[in-house]
């Protein structure tokens, strides 16, 4: 059974309401998207708040962390009213499908979206829609991001390495290009397991970049790896 809350070094991640914990890939994609220049951030499906409150850490934006789950929307208000940066947090009890800001765009939006879909489903409705994307599909996702992200702005996700290639291609035929990959290995012997993908409407030279998490022995973090998270996790310094 996972923790009823996660401890970092400046929040604190209550999660016992939330069907979606603190992981990995959150704690990856809050460390590691571009926040430069940015002063509003979207973030889909925001589960327990961890990556907007890791990004309102990392930047001065204006962020809005929208979740359609009741339990998890609460535990987010929680989250998110006991962190230092709450005044510019704003959290909306809707799904991207009906978010509807008027004519507010955002120049980085982030999520850590569902991505099975014919996988055997979790007994519990609320953890299996924080992994199949039965609710949030690619197109869904897309469709949202193109709506709402100002012209000159970028999406940040992370997938798994054969769902993030097919989102790529999906990508393009609502005009936003993949112009920057992050690909993840837990160990150096490992096959990429995540991709960090940056989509934007402008089409350039693709950039890529590999992270691996752990040296042969468990527990034995990368120095990239603990670059990239030391801000964050009490166990690196």
């Amino acid at each position: 059974m996972a923790n009823h809350y996660f401890s970092f070094k400046q929040f604190t991640i209550h999660q016992d309401k939330s069907a979606f914990k603190v992981g990995t890939d959150g704690v990856l994609l809050g460390a590691s998207a571009d926040v430069s220049g940015v002063k509003k951030i979207l973030d889909i499906g925001s589960g327990t708040g961890l990556i907007a409150i890791m990004l309102a850490q990392r930047s001065d934006a204006k962020i809005v962390a929208i979740e359609p789950d009741n339990e998890s929307f609460i535990q987010i208000c929680d989250n998110v009213s006991l962190c230092k940066w709450s005044s510019r947090i704003k959290v909306e009890h809707t799904d991207l499908q009906n978010y509807y800001p008027g004519e507010e765009k955002f120049d980085l939006i982030v999520t850590n979206p569902p991505y099975f879909t014919d996988s055997l489903k979790n007994p519990d409705p609320r953890k299996s829609a924080t992994r199949h994307n039965d609710s949030l599909t690619s197109d869904e996702i897309l469709k949202g991001v193109s709506r709402l992200m100002e012209d000159e702005g970028r999406l940040q996700l992370i997938m798994p390495y054969v769902e993030g290639n097919i989102f790529i291609a999906e990508a393009q035929k609502y005009g936003l290009y993949c112009n920057n990959i992050l690909k993840i290995k837990p160990l150096p012997t490992s096959e990429i397991r995540r991709l960090i993908l940056t989509f934007t409407r402008d089409r350039m030279k693709m950039s890529e970049k590999f992270l691996t998490i752990e040296h042969g022995i468990r527990h034995e973090f990368t120095k990239e790896y603990i670059n990239l998270t030391k801000d964050f996790y009490l166990k690196f310094q």
